[in-house]
């Protein structure tokens, strides 16, 4: 299992010694089996390969590292107060959970979360061992599942985000004789918290986890002191929590008869598009969304789910409706899909409240916080009509930025204030108005380019293993486009693989790519989730020459030095 040693010298070793490349591949391997074999339809097989999963060394120790290293949520402890942000907590941790494989699940921490709407969403955050047990059933579970999941289901998938469901929806309704012209534009209410116990126990089968998903759906909760059975609804915020709302949700195309393929002249069958909760129908007629809508209400229930009446509504596609952050509307029979008005109105508060925030303190600062922000936002946006909403975002920015230059400096002249903030700083862009310096400056929304998004392709998984080559040539061209030249080229010479791990850069970078909401979140990971390798080091004469480079994952960098400096310790060498 690794070495002898006890204590947090141990741990830390045991730790650093992790193959991550040999037990990454070892859990892809075993998804991929059950895949197959799901897809094939031979179940006594798929749950003899789940339940190995479940005693898979390989998938315990990087379950282990995604709670702890890569989620977005590492640094958030449950009731009991415990992370494991350093190696010797992060070997103990998979030390405890490899000899202990089943534990009772523990309440889950309840608290609650602003929403752009100004009210807040409660989230349920569970333990961290919990979470480590939930991310090994979720191997076990998930390819199961994607081998059965719909086309159009995008949301909390491997390898489908938000533009996949957004391009889905345009590839419907961008002829100029769309049969589909009316959306039943649904909102679920509160689906996380209300889905039915019974129906997901009575979905997942024999599936050999199924009683530790039970436990942690009626662990309950505590807040402030204060539990909660939990009678129905799974946690938002634990690991397995999405999957499960997607197990649960599985098969609503089917009860409507949607995306069938229909020929000829006739109307078309209803086109549905989902992520996660979030859905919309298109359909030939006002009339045909309202029956659709019926059905659904009827399909819903013993899930326990049911319409939020109030957001649910039937429109016309000339009238247009929101979906993810984007506007979908028709003009003059031509698609437009663009930035909603909401989205842009919150960019806009959130660069307003950032800027005052920050009044009197200096304008690096100001630049290191905006910039993954604008960034993030301009990329998420990149792949729709979006070139006016980015030049609009870029002068209210410089206003705001303006604004604050003068309440920093009210006894200063204009002048003065333009020629100590504002230059050209950027290599390459004959923009004279660019706020900071030339190593720290802030990045311009209109500097991403447009470029089309190329959906996922039907039903393709991730864990199909005959679709290697495609998900490689996938995530090489999913870097963003914000990089420098060198960071693509080397990228892409490396096919969008960290060649220490062997996961996608991008994917494997730290975050999670169905959470895009949080921009800044979002950009930070993806575009600093990366460093640049020197295979021989500077200090030993190493140069910066491209071959001497190579492109690896932050986490993975880290771990290659701390290897490498007890080596040296342990040879008496000084560090390099």
């Amino acid at each position: 299992m690794g070495p002898s040693m006890n204590g947090t010298e141990g741990d830390a070793e045991f730790w650093h010694s992790i193959d991550w490349r040999q037990e990454e591949e070892s859990v892809k391997r075993l998804r991929q089996r059950i895949y197959r074999a799901a897809r094939a339809g031979n179940l006594k097989q798929v749950r003899n390969l789940q339940k190995l999963m479940l005693r898979s060394r390989a998938n315990t120790l990087t379950s282990v590292r995604r709670v702890t290293q890569q989620s977005t949520g590492k640094k958030t402890a449950g009731i009991d107060g415990v992370t494991a942000l350093d190696p010797e907590k992060r070997g103990r941790l998979a030390r405890q959970v490899i000899a202990v494989a089943e534990i009772p699940a523990t309440p889950v921490k309840r608290v609650h979360i602003p929403k752009a709407n100004g009210r807040t969403r409660p989230l349920g955050i569970p333990v961290i061992r919990d979470r480590v047990h939930q991310a090994r059933v979720k191997n076990a579970l998930e390819p199961e599942w994607e081998a059965r999941f719909e086309g159009r289901s995008y949301g909390f998938r491997p390898g489908r985000n938000c533009q996949d469901a957004i391009e889905s929806i345009f590839k419907v309704i961008a002829k100029k004789d769309c049969r589909r012209p009316w959306v039943l534009d649904a909102d679920l209410s509160a689906a996380f918290d209300r889905i039915s116990h019974q129906h997901l126990m009575d979905s997942l089968g024999l599936f050999p986890g199924r009683e530790q998903v039970r436990g942690w759906l009626r662990a309950g909760v505590m807040e402030q002191g204060t539990f909660a059975h939990t009678v129905e609804g799974t946690p938002q915020g634990g690991v397995i929590s999405p999957l499960l709302l997607n197990v649960a949700l599985h098969g609503m195309g089917d009860a409507i008869g949607a995306n069938l393929p229909t020929g000829g002249k006739h109307m078309a069958s209803p086109a549905l598009v989902r992520y996660a909760d979030d859905f919309v129908v298109l359909c030939g007629t006002k009339e045909e969304a309202e029956d659709r809508r019926g059905e659904l209400a009827e399909w819903l229930a013993p899930r326990g789910l049911s319409f939020n009446e109030e957001k649910t509504r039937v429109v016309h596609l000339d009238e247009g409706f929101d979906f993810l952050g984007f506007n979908v509307r028709k003009y003059n029979d031509k698609a437009i899909i663009k930035p909603s008005k909401d989205a842009v109105q919150r960019a806009r508060k959130r660069i307003k409240e950032t800027i005052r925030r920050h009044r009197g303190q200096p304008a690096e600062n100001l630049v290191d916080k905006l910039n993954p922000y604008v960034r993030g936002w301009s990329t998420y946006y990149r792949h729709v009509i979006s070139k006016e909403t980015f030049g609009n975002l870029d002068t209210y920015t410089y206003w705001a930025l303006r604004r604050w230059a003068l309440y920093c400096h009210p006894n200063k002249t204009g002048r003065w204030i333009r020629e100590r903030y504002w230059g050209q700083h950027r290599k390459g862009r004959n923009d004279r108005w660019v706020f900071g310096n030339s190593d720290r400056h802030l990045t311009k929304f209109s500097w991403t380019p447009i470029v089309r998004h190329i959906a996922v392709k039907g039903d393709s998984s991730r864990d199909d293993p005959a679709l290697e080559d495609y998900w490689r040539n996938r995530a090489r061209k999913r870097m963003p486009s914000v990089e420098s030249k060198r960071i693509l080229a080397m990228a892409d010479r490396q096919k969008g693989l960290c060649p220490r791990c062997g996961q996608d850069l991008i994917e494997g970078a730290g975050y999670d790519p169905d959470d895009v909401r949080d921009w800044a979140r979002w950009f930070t990971a993806s575009y600093r989730g990366v460093h640049v390798h020197h295979l021989t080091y500077r200090s030993k004469g190493g140069s910066d020459h491209p071959s001497n480079l190579e492109l690896i994952h932050t986490l993975c960098h880290r771990q290659l030095h701390a290897g490498d400096r007890r080596k040296d310790l342990n040879s008496g060498q000084k560090p390099a």
